[in-house]
């Protein structure tokens, strides 16, 4: 419809994250006036009202959010049409902005883009390194194309859709322990430790009720609270980090017990003095790949995704 422009849905899809028109404004290198009297117009213009004012900020109303969640969709398609034009003629051009998180940074995300440099060298490709809440966010803002995310089971649990994005399963994560061997072994740096045997007897989070627990990101802090409220127990978190080689270091140097994701462990050097044993294969988290809906018409974005799907024999 003629009376449906992009820039009223980018408009509205800020006002609806930032909750407030001044901070859409601000977020869209506009002013507050302007925006003000474009989202004005467009209600006289639709015939709904499509933002409720208040003194605390502004929120969408249905018919609002109804044009907002095809932001994302309607901002890929343009994208999208932009790139086939300049392909026309044998051009290979584009720009992909890769989101992920830690420990998909030093494994995953290097086979990602070495993959994308090889069958599409005229992409432009860029990388941030962020905790899945946050890449979400990034996506959602349009900030970033592709983000690399996981969940553990339960994450679900209430949580509400966002229909403006498509997420897809890579495969799984599995946990391991990472325990001293003795008690206070100072850290050595003399090469890696070989890890337990994939057939090791699974250790049981119990057996560890005593100890000293070293927690990560807050969902993972929120993981590890959860498995090990389910096995009878809540672990003393004493240290906190996301580094995944500071904790496999503070766990050789007998100040506590981890549970690492195998794609964490499988680029940091395991000191002697450190164990790796395996744990319930409930506990594992999903790796996912997540782009707004539609996004995969842009040709760019297409060959991020199938660079994704090549690195996921990394993942169990």
């Amino acid at each position: 419809m003629d009376d449906i422009d992009p820039q009223l849905l980018k408009v509205l899809r800020a006002v609806a994250d930032s909750g407030s028109i001044t901070r859409a404004a601000a977020a869209l290198g506009s002013s507050q006036p302007a925006v003000s009297q474009l989202l004005t117009r467009a209600e006289q213009r639709l015939g709904h009202a499509l933002v409720l004012r208040g003194g605390r900020g502004a929120t969408l109303t249905h018919a609002g959010q109804v044009l907002a969640d095809h932001a994302l969709h309607v901002q890929a398609a343009l994208t999208a049409a932009r790139e086939d034009l300049d392909a026309v003629g044998g051009l290979t051009r584009g720009r992909v902005r890769l989101a992920g998180f830690p420990s998909a940074s030093s494994a995953l995300v290097p086979a990602v883009l070495a993959r994308l440099a090889a069958t599409a060298p005229g992409v432009t490709t860029s990388y941030v390194e962020v905790e899945p809440p946050e890449a979400l966010d990034l996506l959602r803002a349009g900030e970033v194309d592709v983000a690399l995310t996981f969940t553990y089971v339960g994450d679900e649990v209430g949580a509400v859709p966002d229909p403006g994005l498509v997420t897809r399963a890579l495969g799984r994560d599995s946990l391991a322990l990472v325990t001293p061997v003795a008690a206070a072994q100072p850290l050595v740096t003399g090469g890696p430790a070989p890890l337990r045997p994939a057939g090791s007897t699974v250790v049981d989070l119990a057996s560890h009720r005593d100890a000293r627990w070293i927690g990560g990101c807050p969902r993972c802090r929120g993981h590890l609270l959860a498995s090990c409220a389910s096995a009878g127990f809540t672990p003393d978190i004493v240290l906190e980090t996301d580094n995944a080689a500071a904790v496999v270091g503070l766990v050789a140097a007998g100040l506590g017990v981890a549970l690492l994701p195998r794609l964490a462990l499988a680029t940091t050097v395991i000191p002697a003095g450190v164990a790796i044993d395996p744990v319930d294969d409930d506990l594992a988290r999903r790796v996912e790949v997540v782009v707004a809906r539609g996004a995969d018409r842009v040709p760019s974005v297409r060959a991020a995704l199938d660079a994704v799907r090549s690195a996921a024999h990394l993942l169990a």
